[in-house]
């Protein structure tokens, strides 16, 4: 199994940027300063470690004054950064969109957390993008959400176009269980609910329910014993105007892929 290495991934985020040099900060005379990241508006900061590495990496000093998971407000100092001011400016745009981007899945991840019950978990999808997979899951963990699925490996979902190709939900669900204890599948109504409830399914994913059809399928789960032997996961089309109504349910996971594929990021600035 892979493991994810960060100074791998994060000299990778540098080269990207740099290319064959930073040629405008070439241009600086060599002097050792202090900068300071600042924020420009509220949020969840997250994304810190992250960028005290990235100055690392390049010969920087760094003391962080926010720590992940911490609320900030408009014009606080997040960091402090000592070093040669042109390693500083090299290092500034990579880490402005680490921590811009971690903070803004954080900050909507925990808007979104406030608004259900606590009984039931916010989870990420696999809806990133692609070489920021582990820092979008990490801003949705500092947010108060989970990371469900980081990469295919970790466990068994079996979605629409899985059966199709089985043409039979059934089959597939048997097959699943010979060699895993642990999986999911998707269903698209009642009657495959109940159908992977009583084979054992760990959870069932109701994608794109309607809150009433998912109170309907809880109400005939529970009249045949069969509620309290599934995990059920609300997916499809939640947002932040209609997710109460989903964690009115009784659902125990919802999960959301806007707060990875359509994150707005926080404000945030590097002055010298």
């Amino acid at each position: 199994m892979l493991s994810f290495n960060s100074k791998k991934q994060l000299l990778q985020f540098l080269a990207e940027d740099i290319g064959k040099g930073d040629i405008t900060s070439a241009l600086l005379s060599k002097r050792r300063i202090s900068a300071k990241i600042i924020s420009r508006e509220n949020g969840i900061i997250a994304g810190t470690t992250y960028a005290k590495k990235i100055f690392k990496l390049n010969g920087c000093n760094s003391k962080i004054l926010k720590k992940d998971g911490s609320r900030i407000k408009s014009n606080q100092i997040i960091m402090i950064i000592t070093g040669d001011v042109r390693k500083i400016l090299t290092c500034e745009r990579t880490v402005l969109n680490i921590l811009t981007r971690m903070s803004g899945i954080a900050t909507q991840t925990n808007e979104l957390v406030k608004k259900i019950p606590k009984k039931t978990k916010l989870y990420a999808t696999r809806k990133t993008a692609p070489g920021l997979r582990y820092f979008d899951k990490e801003a949705v963990e500092i947010g108060g959400g989970k990371k469900h699925r980081l990469r295919l490996d970790e466990m068994v979902m079996i979605k629409d176009n899985h059966i199709t190709v089985e043409n039979s939900l059934l089959s597939i669900i048997k097959k699943a269980k010979k060699k895993y204890k642990k999986f999911e599948v998707e269903v698209e109504n009642t009657s495959d609910a109940i159908l992977a409830a009583k084979e054992g399914v760990t959870i069932v994913m109701l994608d794109n329910f309607s809150p009433n059809q998912i109170k309907k399928t809880i109400k005939v789960l529970k009249n045949q014993k069969l509620r309290n032997k599934v995990m059920l996961e609300a997916s499809g089309g939640i947002n932040f105007k209609n997710i109460s109504k989903y964690g009115q349910t009784g659902v125990d996971i919802i999960s959301v892929g806007s707060i990875t594929n359509s994150v707005k990021g926080i404000d945030m600035s590097l002055e010298i």
